[in-house]
């Protein structure tokens, strides 16, 4: 087999495979062996040379009917002949038999990645999950071996083609009952049409039935019918029927087995804490327990392409269809008869949702029937994202332009069945912020005209920020609370894309790290951290630590406080603040111990500001990536003194009140000490209180505005720095010809695409082409290169990265240069002006544009020339 690839040569007196071609002329060994018998096949159907198909025919030993012999249509013959010479579904099975792995050949190390999900470790699980990675080796049958089953996706299939709903054939004894009673009711409409006296007795001498009987017959025509298309009327509107794509890891899935539906948010750690081992209650007696549920596998299937052939047990190594699990599994999950099995780790996905799109019906009245579909299609599709916004709009997000058509015509015709009105695609942006160019926009080193004009227009900036915020030659922002207790001094600095890269590559550990942080702050040591674990969080920290170098990064990767936003975005918060340090790697600590809980309150809000001004930044309101908040300085000196002034104060009053207190109840110290027991109420309540007054006023809590003006400080810190947006970017597949390549690049240059890399492909006359587009001008793309190019060439579009868009969108001629090349208005196409823009509308924003763009050409009434 390895010698039918390659230069190797059939040496027919020697009878030999040679490596060199020792007489010129012959043909590689795959072509003489197996192209020439193909090409002598078609050669002799497409000449319709009738004794050469004929001695074909009889070596190869095929029976071809005399009707496909005599067809016009040579493709006709072929199709016949191929289909039992070299049949397809024998050559697809005898290959994957052949060439996928067996079951039994599972690797150790890929039981482990696959019991273990996020950054988990095979060596943290429980004891009684580790013993299942033998039943996952052995994929044993045996009876006492676990069941484990794994859902990898749901997919909808109309409920007719079930096999439980499919007609059954009828039998020769119902096909005999039916023609007799057939016969039957002829006979009696004759005889209501001759009458009584013209009735004839029927063939087998027999009377006619009389009314009584027919009606009985009828019934029973009806009861026989109804057992041969009994299911079908218990569908009803519902007419969509879910099926799990599972395969079996161990075990045998049989047919009415119960089994423990395992989501994958489910920790086996849990169960096993709430119950102990060894138990023996039923399935329906256990305590609740987050992410699991108990089924039972009611049908099982055979999946036979488009069939489904109806299956009593499975064993294990196969793919098996599971029905009935639509109210327990949503998009994936594990099956398996041990609550210990951990949730198998979910598919990744190459796309990625990254199109959203705003649903409503066209008839308000129909909104149940769009939220079931919704349902109904988030269940169906395992890339597709279903989602509510605190608008009350009902968003799709897919992961392209056709792919969200293929969505909205299924939630049209099959899931909701009604007419949905579909807004404009909502592309995501990122803002972030850059290093200070070096040249200007018409590639002019800046100099000291341009430094003065900049200097000139901050200048003009700052005068637009308000009273209060004091902002440095360096970018430093400090800002105090609306009380005037506290000072922040917050600084921004654009982070490099390495680390920016590393910070969404680990995701999954800095949740993790935020997890453990929070139950460690929380007083609840439920979770350690295992060895591996430790490893890799020091890993992580030694690549942000050989990235993040040099003199203005000094001890950065120590002092980081948060990751934002929602604690595990690629933006980091640095404290290097005195008074207090906390760090994600070692925790928080303070110079007082017993101040450590308020400043870890105060803390909170610090890192709450910065979780909500990165989320939504000042351009658009759209999240921040690739950006380092420095807080350099977090003074609460005045506070400290105000607390300590109102709690002298306090004590004081509290003095004079009871001394107050013990003069009136002087009289009356006989009965029973009433008085004095109604008086020590309300000091109760004035002690209780005595915290509350230290850090509330006409402002609200102090910790509400630590919040709001951390939010704000980050928000400006921003604003004095060289601010962007960030596209989404599809990588770009095009297979095209050489007559149609200057028309894929025109296409690619109007739509803001780049090539990155260019090939022919070998043997061919195509080349493929790899190039990058935004996602924002992707829609129409595939339509429009198809026009361009006449159909030769055919893209295909995954989504990639994120990338910075060069231009500003703030910019506006400050040089003598600029103002020639671009003139005063400078009102030339700014791409991520456009952007910033549109998105600024649709979320309701103020934008910055000209009601009226060229005054001097407006008509007036009178003269409508």
């Amino acid at each position: 087999m390895k010698t039918l690839w390659g230069d190797y040569y059939i040496n027919m007196k020697a009878k030999k495979i040679m490596k060199v071609d020792q007489a010129k002329g012959k043909k590689p060994l795959f072509v003489q062996l197996i192209l020439e018998n193909v090409w002598s096949l078609y050669d002799a159907v497409l000449k319709r040379d009738k004794e050469k198909i004929d001695r074909i025919v009889t070596s190869l030993g095929l029976k071809i009917g005399a009707r496909e012999a005599r067809h016009s249509d040579p493709k006709v013959q072929i199709n016949a002949i191929c289909s039992q010479w070299l049949p397809i579904s024998h050559a697809v099975l005898a290959m994957v038999c052949q060439k996928l792995p067996s079951p039994l050949d599972i690797t150790a190390e890929r039981v482990e990645k696959l019991m273990c999900t996020g950054s988990q470790t095979f060596d943290s699980l429980p004891p009684e999950t580790q013993a299942l990675k033998a039943a996952f080796l052995k994929c044993g049958s045996e009876d006492t071996a676990p069941v484990i089953i794994f859902v990898s996706k749901m997919f909808a299939v109309d409920a007719k083609a079930l096999p439980q709903n499919k007609p059954r054939p009828l039998t020769q004894e119902e096909i005999a009952q039916r023609r007799e009673r057939a016969r039957q009711r002829h006979a009696e409409k004759l005889a209501a049409t001759q009458g009584p006296a013209s009735v004839e007795p029927l063939e087998d001498g027999g009377a006619p039935e009389t009314s009584p009987k027919g009606e009985e017959t009828k019934g029973d025509e009806h009861q026989v019918e109804g057992k041969t298309l009994k299911p079908q009327p218990e569908e009803g509107s519902n007419h969509e029927s879910f099926v799990a794509f599972a395969r079996v890891f161990s075990g045998v899935a049989r047919r009415g087995k119960k089994m423990f539906v395992l989501g994958p948010k489910y920790s086996p750690v849990e169960f096993l804490r709430r119950v102990p081992s060894g138990f023996s209650t039923p399935l329906d007696d256990l305590p609740p327990v987050p992410h699991m549920a108990c089924c039972t596998l009611e049908n099982l299937y055979l999946l036979m392409g488009r069939e489904l052939e109806g299956l009593v047990e499975v064993p294990p190594g196969n793919v098996l269809g599971v029905g009935g699990l639509q109210d327990v599994v949503l998009k994936s999950a594990t099956l398996c008869s041990s609550p210990a099995c951990p949730p198998f780790v979910p598919l990744n996905f190459e796309a990625t949702p990254i199109v959203r799109v705003a649903v409503e019906p066209k008839h308000p009245g129909e909104m149940p029937q769009l939220v079931r579909g919704m349902k109904l299609l988030n269940q169906a599709d395992p890339c597709v994202q279903i989602l509510i916004q605190e608008t009350g709009e009902h968003v799709l997000v897919t992961a392209g332009e056709v792919h969200l058509q293929r969505c909205l015509d299924d939630l049209r015709e099959r899931f909701a069945k009604i007419q949905i009105s579909v807004s404009e695609p909502i592309i995501p942006f990122r803002e972030t912020i850059t290093k200070p160019p070096k040249v200007d926009m018409v590639n002019e080193e800046i100099g000291k005209q341009q430094k003065v004009a900049v200097i000139h227009q901050t200048k003009e900036d700052q005068s637009k920020i308000p009273e209060g915020i004091q902002v440095d030659s360096d970018g430093l922002i400090t800002l105090t609370t609306p009380n005037k207790l506290a000072v922040l001094s917050v600084r921004a600095m654009p982070l490099p894309e390495e680390v920016t890269r590393i910070l969404e590559e680990n995701s999954d550990l800095i949740r993790s790290m935020e997890q453990l942080t929070s139950s460690l702050n929380e007083g609840r040591n439920t979770q350690t951290i295992h060895q591996k674990t430790q490893e890799k969080i020091c890993e992580f920290k030694r690549k942000l630590e050989q990235h993040l170098t040099g003199r203005k990064w000094r001890n950065v990767v120590d002092q980081i406080w948060s990751f934002g936003p929602r604690k595990c975005g690629p933006n980091i918060l640095v404290n290097r603040s005195e008074d207090f340090q906390n760090s994600v790697w070692t925790g928080s600590g303070v110079k007082a111990s017993k101040e450590a809980s308020r400043y870890r309150d105060l803390g909170n809000s610090i890192v709450s500001g910065f979780q909500l001004a990165t989320l939504s930044g000042p351009m658009c309101e759209e999240p921040l990536m690739g950006v380092c908040f420095i807080l350099e300085k977090w003074d609460l000196s005045k506070c400290e003194e105000q607390g300590a002034s109102d709690k002298h104060n306090q004590e004081r009053r509290d003095v004079v009140q009871e001394a107050q207190a013990e003069g009136e109840a002087c009289p009356g110290r006989g009965e029973n000490g009433g008085p004095q027991a109604g008086g020590s109420e309300p000091s109760e309540q004035k002690t209780s209180q005595r915290g509350e007054s230290s850090l509330t006023d006409c402002y609200g809590p102090f910790s509400g505005q630590l919040i709001a003006t951390m939010k704000e400080a980050c928000r400006y810190a921003l604003q004095v720095k060289p601010q962007r947006l960030m596209a989404a970017m599809y990588t770009c597949d095009i297979m095209a010809t050489g007559d149609v390549l200057g028309r894929v690049y025109a296409v690619l240059s109007k739509r803001e695409g780049r090539v990155l890399q260019e090939e022919m492909k070998e043997g061919t006359d195509m080349f493929i082409i790899k190039a990058v587009l935004p996602v924002a001008e992707s829609f129409g793309f595939a339509d429009e290169i198809r026009k361009r190019t006449s159909g030769l060439a055919s893209p295909q579009l995954v989504f990639s990265h994120w990338e910075v868009i060069p231009s500003d969108p703030f910019w506006v001629p400050t040089t003598e240069e600029e103002y020639l090349h671009f003139g005063e208005k400078a009102d030339s196409e700014n791409q991520a002006r456009k952007y910033m823009d549109a998105v600024r509308k649709r979320k309701g924003l103020y934008v910055e544009e000209k009601v009226v763009a060229h005054a001097e050409k407006q008509r007036t009434l009178s003269k409508n020339k």
